[in-house]
């Protein structure tokens, strides 16, 4: 399936900003048997002093760029054909919970898509044992790999309220488990905590979502928001599964992946500094579009 995505985010400060340095993680990601970046463009206004496009350590996509002069509004464009192809459900031959364990402690590689970089707390998930309670709740020591990530995604699904007022991009994942509110960002972060409560590695996805309107009513063009769920390591034999907990669906043809990463910091849209003063305002629009 053909998809063209368009994305704009716009900042407009209070005060010009004087300077400003940052990383953008926009571009779709070309994944062999996946998906595959056609064609791109990033295109920012005003133009930046300087520009660099590179890897990061996840092998994702980054530009970085810097801003030496006063600006008091910026904005980034990215336009981007994408051929994803369906990825069919395979039938569940992931070992039971420990064996996976030991299948971990036989991986021995430090390479950046390795099960060892997604088991533990990383910068923006610390573990917490409420987390560990829920997923034992739901699964057990006989459950598989697949049926535990599964289990904990719709689980999530059903006790979490999808809520775009009641937490931010810095909501700590346990707070917004607590509450029990939140958007896909915390739904992701929630099921990434539980998972690797019970030693299943499990890590962070952005990217785009088709959404398809009600019958009978039209397209909003910018009605789209870019999304993110959940990727686990569920064995030698079956390896990485991505599965969508704010949807309760194991990710298909409509999803677009952008970045993979431990968690939001190292798959956020854009990340930097700047040097002002006062308040800014943000927006954000998406169009994903079949062709």
């Amino acid at each position: 399936m053909l998809y063209d995505v368009s994305l704009e985010i716009t900042y407009d400060y209070a005060s010009s900003a004087y300077s400003g340095r940052h990383a953008l993680r926009l571009l779709p990601a070309t994944i062999p048997g996946e998906q595959r970046l056609l064609s791109s463009s990033i295109r920012l206004s005003p133009g930046p002093t300087e520009r660099r496009d590179r890897k990061d350590f996840f092998e994702n996509a980054v530009t970085d760029v810097i801003y030496r002069r006063a600006h008091s509004e910026l904005t980034f464009r990215l336009a981007a054909r994408i051929d994803r192809t369906a990825t069919p459900e395979e039938l569940d031959i992931s070992p039971p919970l420990p064996v996976l364990a030991r299948e971990l402690a036989n991986v021995q590689s430090l390479e950046p898509d390795e099960p060892v970089h997604f088991l533990t707390a990383s910068p923006r998930l610390p573990l917490d044992p409420a987390f560990a309670v829920y997923a034992q709740e739901h699964v057990n020591s006989g459950s598989t790999a697949l049926s535990a990530v599964e289990t904990i995604g719709k689980a999530l699904h059903e006790d979490l309220e999808f809520d775009a007022d009641a937490t931010s991009v810095d909501t700590p994942a346990l707070e917004a488990f607590e509450r029990r509110h939140g958007v896909c960002q915390d739904f992701s972060h929630i099921m990434i905590a539980c998972l690797r409560s019970i030693g299943i590695p499990a890590g962070y996805v952005s990217g785009f979502l088709r959404t398809i309107p009600p019958e009978g009513q039209p397209r909003l063009e910018g009605a789209d928001a870019m999304h993110a769920w959940v990727r686990a390591w569920c064995g030698i034999e079956v390896g990485w599964v991505e599965y969508d907990p704010t949807n309760a669906l194991r990710v298909g043809q409509d999803h677009i992946v952008v970045a993979r990463g431990r968690d939001y910091g190292d798959a956020a849209p854009v990340k930097g500094v700047l040097h002002t003063a006062g308040t800014q305002t943000t927006g954000h629009k998406v169009d994903v579009i079949p062709r």
